[in-house]
């Protein structure tokens, strides 16, 4: 059975009219609409991973934060926000804003969620475009840890961006070692660099 194609873009947004986004990052706790409803969700095919290079929201072009994006393999737990009736066409304008105007490092496209009683949705979501200029990849712990501790933007401190998706995904019974171990490492200067 081949596989569908979804649309994706990093040009303008996507046609195609889902009810849901999937949250796996700040989208979580700070979702910028209130959804008309907030289930756990699980993304199959791929992971969170702070991967890509922060200059607007979480750090600066002189001083670079990191943030989460999607990568291929394994699957990714998170919240699902059903997008409001009234201010659909508002929500979409703020989340094409929000994700990709401004760091611009992903693409706009949907996938299929289980949401947490079995049924499945589709869902709009943010890809990290591997051939921007601000991903990374997967870096090494101490380089990772770096960035972390050194970014600010417009949104804050990269620090506060990584413990709250570690304490939200906590509360969802859902511990990523990896998470709080760059956590524990940017909190305490061990990787090196400033603190």
């Amino acid at each position: 059975m081949a596989r569908p194609r979804y649309p994706h873009s990093s040009v303008t947004p996507i046609a195609a009219r889902p009810e849901w986004v999937f949250a796996y990052g700040s989208l979580m706790w700070d979702p910028g609409f209130t959804p008309k409803e907030t289930r756990p969700a699980r993304l199959p095919g791929w992971h969170r991973a702070f991967c890509i290079k922060s200059e607007h929201y979480r750090g600066t072009p002189e001083v670079p934060g990191l943030i989460l994006g999607l990568l291929p393999g394994g699957a990714c737990r998170g919240l699902a926000h059903r997008l409001p009736d009234g201010d659909y066409d508002a929500v979409r304008r703020y989340l094409w804003d929000r994700e990709i105007l401004n760091d611009g490092v992903y693409f706009e496209t949907m996938r299929p969620l289980t949401l947490d009683d079995g049924s499945i949705v589709e869902a709009l979501l943010y890809l990290a475009n591997r051939e921007h200029p601000g991903y990374l990849g997967k870096l090494p712990l101490a380089e990772a840890a770096v960035l972390v501790r050194q970014g600010v933007g417009v949104r804050g401190r990269c620090l506060d961006y990584v413990a709250n998706t570690v304490a939200h995904l906590d509360a969802l019974g859902l511990r990523e070692s990896q998470l709080h171990e760059l956590l524990e490492v940017a909190s305490s200067g061990t990787a090196g660099g400033p603190s």
